[in-house]
């Protein structure tokens, strides 16, 4: 076999102990499952091309139809698995520029949703400012999502931090929804969800007042996860020409 330079299949199997039919066996296995990975790949890279950053859970929901369609079962982990072995993973920005201002006279509210289970839609609102850049500096989006639909159901991109943008959304989110018996408002300790102004809006709706209680990020995870979501897949987090630009940009990301 040295000699020759070459061997059989048969030789080599037989080294190990195998018959050839051993070795078919595996290469049909290993066909199958490139060719499985191939079509979950080419599902995926469709599914991209209008939302390119979209995470793996969103992808495990939204593709479900086309999977199915193609007699293809996939997990998450099997779906996570594939799309790292093709480089196809998609990376998470830090957050960089602060909009939250706790260190005010207002008064702060208590936790009221800290171990709470969301059973229907308009039970919880949580709010929270993101930044979005744009080539003269930054502007502001003011977010109101439902916690148990996750549907942002009030938003406002204004050009400072002042109060008016969070006072827009909050206004919108109302005016949009019919039913507010037994809501709850949650939000950080920020300036301008303590504001008189503001507490006044949801006391006059008998809008229940609930914030974090220790400013921590993981109070209001909700709101901070429909932030990265916005700027992680819709493109959010680039830099824009102006306020109106970031504007038609989100109304498009949220209406999506």
């Amino acid at each position: 076999m040295k000699s020759k330079r070459f061997a059989s299949l048969s030789n080599v199997s037989s080294c190990f102990g195998l018959k050839r039919d051993a070795y078919y066996k595996y290469k049909h296995r290993a066909d199958k499952r490139l060719e499985l990975e191939q079509q979950i790949i080419n599902i995926v890279r469709k599914r991209r091309k209008s939302l390119p950053r979209e995470g793996v859970r969103k992808l495990i929901k939204s593709l479900g139809k086309e999977f199915a369609k193609a007699n293809i079962k996939v997990g998450r982990d099997t779906l996570f698995n594939v799309l790292r072995k093709h480089n196809m993973l998609t990376l998470r920005k830090k957050i960089s520029a602060r909009t939250t201002n706790s260190y005010h006279r207002f008064y702060k509210y208590n936790n009221l949703i800290k171990d709470m289970e969301v059973k229907r839609s308009n039970q919880v609102w949580v709010s929270d400012i993101t930044y979005i850049r744009t080539v003269k500096g930054f502007c502001y989006l003011a977010l109101i999502t439902d916690m148990h639909s996750r549907k942002i159901v009030g938003y406002d991109l204004s050009d400072s931090l002042e109060l008016k943008g969070c006072v827009r959304a909050l206004n919108k989110a109302i005016y949009n929804t019919k039913n507010l018996k037994g809501l709850i408002h949650h939000s950080d300790r920020g300036i301008q969800y303590c504001s008189n102004v503001y507490t006044q809006i949801l006391k006059r709706k008998k809008i229940n007042i609930s914030m974090t209680e220790e400013n921590h990020c993981y109070e209001n995870a909700m709101a901070e996860r429909v932030n990265g979501i916005l700027k992680d897949e819709f493109y959010l987090d680039q830099t824009f020409d102006n306020v109106a630009h970031a504007n038609r940009a989100a109304k498009n990301a949220i209406n999506l």
